[in-house]
């Protein structure tokens, strides 16, 4: 499991309680403390799902929604609005502006996840699923295994991460900055030097004798995962 979920949430203490439950059950978490900075992370990012706040500084979290909800690249991307107005209108309007679901605080966190999980399995059933499969080459989230036809390929945790991550978004360019950010997080002290050398290692542990190589470097621009990226 490794949907992107961003968190929009201007109390400290709430954001990082989301982000621990969050990332125990397997996701990738970013966080935005403002309407501004979740508007550009999203856009940058492209996360699976926002728990969007209501009550935020400056843009609120209904305007921010109505404003995804504009955008065509943003448009389809969940929303979960977090808040403690619990009246029928507020819900209502929450759910009218675009929100895909309405959770009131204070909420129990078992059943948020629950509503997360099946939300994302119904919008990116991809990054909810076990498995991934591109050409002969199978991922096992569960497992930890990857197998390219009868073999069986051995890869460290850091290579693991970055064949997922690659194998979520086949046929589409990744640049380095995307690749760090998905696979060792914004807060990550690495430079996109890193992501070339483990895509070597990547490389090197997927390709025996004649097998094609499944990645293509885009110079100047990242990688390219899948069919279309077969040299």
């Amino acid at each position: 499991m490794t949907a992107r979920v961003l968190i929009v949430e201007d109390e400290a203490p709430l954001a990082e309680l989301l982000r621990y439950n969050l990332e125990a059950e397997g996701f990738r978490v970013s966080h935005a403390e403002s309407g501004e900075e979740a508007e550009i992370m999203v856009a940058e990012e492209r996360p699976d799902l926002v728990l969007l706040d209501w009550m935020l500084p400056q843009v609120s979290g209904i305007e921010l929604c109505r404003r995804l909800r504009t955008k065509p690249e943003t448009r389809a991307i969940p929303i979960v609005m977090l808040t403690a107005r619990g009246e029928e209108g507020d819900r209502i309007r929450g759910l009218s502006t675009g929100a895909d679901d309405y959770v009131v605080k204070p909420f129990s966190l078992p059943e948020l996840m629950a509503r997360v999980k099946a939300i994302l399995r119904r919008a990116a059933p991809d990054r909810m699923s076990e498995q991934l499969k591109a050409g002969d080459i199978e991922l096992d989230r569960i497992a930890h295994r990857v197998t390219r036809g009868l073999r069986e390929v051995r890869l460290g945790p850091t290579e693991f991460r970055l064949l997922e991550f690659l194998m979520e978004s086949p046929g589409r360019v990744l640049s380095r900055t995307q690749l760090l950010d998905g696979v060792w997080g914004r807060d990550a002290f690495v430079d996109e030097r890193t992501v070339d050398v483990h895509i070597g290692r990547l490389r090197k542990a997927l390709i025996r004798g004649k097998e094609r190589d499944p990645i293509r470097t885009v110079r100047g621009a990242g990688y390219v995962f899948g069919e279309r990226g077969v040299n």
